[in-house]
């Protein structure tokens, strides 16, 4: 019997499933969703909420407590700037999870875990749109053009 064991095993060892839950929760601060399936989702939920909870007191300390857990500087510069501000006042419920369907090759139940303070489909445009408005801001004339180049071609008697 389970009593008292809370938590999915996901067919890992506990070293595993540490670097898996490490690694997804990075993703998840880095680009704001993560496709995955269903019960890592729901597993990492449990993993990542107490992590903003943390991050919403800004100190050496929760930094610190943070860092052991998401070992990418980035991420935990991002989930201290940008996700705890915007989390700021609201008392939990930092992520949601939205059943995508199953998996053509196996069958397994997919889904996306994201932010709820943030739109994952306009920052991805955002993306997606800050090269090419460079481009049109320097013109057609200034835009990356291929160089030229100049074939020579070779004596007959060589080619024979």
């Amino acid at each position: 019997m389970r009593h008292l064991n809370s938590g999915r095993k996901l067919k890992r060892t506990a070293s595993h499933r540490k670097a898996l839950m490490e690694s997804l929760a990075t993703n998840l601060f880095l680009y704001k969703q993560v496709r995955t399936t269903l019960a890592k989702a729901k597993e990492m939920r449990a993993y990542v909420e107490p992590l903003i909870t943390k991050a919403k007191q800004d100190s050496v300390a929760t930094r610190r407590h943070v860092a052991r857990f998401i070992k990418d500087r980035e991420a935990v510069q991002i989930l201290f700037s940008e996700i705890a501000t915007k989390a700021k006042d609201r008392p939990g419920g930092y992520t949601r999870v939205v059943k995508l369907g199953q998996r053509h090759g196996d069958g397994g139940e997919v889904a996306i875990i994201e932010l709820v303070d943030f739109n994952a489909a306009d920052e991805a445009q955002k993306r997606r749109k800050a090269p090419k408005e460079e481009e049109a801001k320097q013109g057609p004339e200034t835009a990356k053009a291929e160089p030229v180049v100049e074939r020579k071609e070779e004596p007959a008697a060589a080619q024979a």
